[in-house]
Parts: C-alpha cells; structure tokens; sequence
C-alpha cells in the first residue's frame, strides 16, 4: 500500500465524510440526527458518537432531539440497540467534556 500519509484511514474517513456533505442537501441538523440514528442501528462505539459531537453542538442540536432520535427508532431497532447508543453517546460525551477541560486548563496555564 503507497500513501503519502501518517493516518491513511482517518484521512480516508475524512474524505469520505466531505464527499457525502457535498452531495446531501438535508439541513445540518438533520444530517447529523440521520447519522446518529444510523450510528445506533449499527451498534456503532463512543468514538463514532463523538465524531458528531462538534457538528451536532454547531448544527444547535440539543438533548432532547437526540433522545427523540433514539425514542423514533426504539420500536424498529429494539431496545438494547437503543440503551447501548444512549451509553455510547454518554460515554462520547464524558470524553469530550475531559477533552475541553484538558484545553481550557493548557491554555489557563499558557497565558499565566
């Protein structure tokens, strides 16, 4: 395999992602509600979730929506789909929350 890169997945996951934004005319919001319901249906882990996280935040997603995504496919996927999403998306958001503490306090540190 030949690439010019140190992360030829990521990089590809990327691209993919751009390719599909570029060809989908659902409003932002929507897309990412899609993708999470998607992201349940295939029993997806918290890394997945928290690819979203910041395109969701930015799109003005809230709680609510997300739990009314996982309450609309409840009776098509089944309920342990739906509690390992919930825990999933839990857990994508405990590390993100880690993540944004772990900034701030670096840069606290930075200008003083």
């Amino acid at each position: 395999m030949s690439t010019t890169s140190e992360t030829p997945v990521l990089d590809t996951l990327a691209a993919m992602t751009v390719d599909s934004l570029e060809r989908c005319g659902l409003a932002p919001d929507m897309l990412i509600l899609t993708r999470i319901a998607a992201l349940a249906v295939s029993d997806a882990p918290p890394i997945s979730y928290l690819a979203h996280i910041d395109p969701g935040l930015r799109a003005g997603l809230t709680a609510d929506q997300l739990q009314d995504v996982l309450v609309a496919i409840a009776p098509i996927v089944g309920t342990a789909r739906v509690m390992t999403a919930a825990g999933n998306i839990a857990a994508a958001l405990g590390v993100a929350i880690a993540v944004a503490v772990a900034d701030a306090e670096i840069e606290a540190e930075a200008q003083g």
